[in-house]
């Protein structure tokens, strides 16, 4: 099962790798790759028994990731520096767009599951 779970994540990193060579040079494959898992399980409705254990065993290792970037962080800490204040500029910038994103996403979210004898 476990196998089966894994092989469906490959297969999808691999389509999002070739829909980059192919149409989006743009977007990597990767993300790709995931827009497309998440159309697919979307359409499916849930999520199978093999995908759901393959991602849940590779959930256990993802502070592993996190290693490699941190190490950047420290090895290139004077280069940050330097350019602190854009970086800080584009983070408050991100986080500004995206609670405002959440914000009107969760609205209409909120506004399509009121029921109408609720007396709202």
């Amino acid at each position: 099962m476990l196998l089966r779970g894994l092989t469906w994540l490959v297969l999808f990193q691999l389509l999002g790798t070739a829909t980059n060579h192919l149409f989006l040079p743009f977007l990597p494959g990767p993300i790709i790759g995931l827009l497309l898992l998440l159309i697919f399980l979307i359409g499916r409705g849930q999520v199978g028994e093999p995908l759901n254990l393959a991602a849940s065993s590779l959930l256990r290792y993802l502070p592993l990731l996190l290693v490699p970037p941190a190490v950047g962080v420290m090895v290139y800490a004077a280069d940050i520096a330097a350019d602190f204040w854009a970086i800080v500029g584009a983070l408050v910038l991100s986080l500004l767009l995206s609670m405002a994103f959440a914000g009107v996403l969760m609205q209409r979210m909120v506004k399509r599951h009121v029921h109408p004898g609720d007396g709202q």
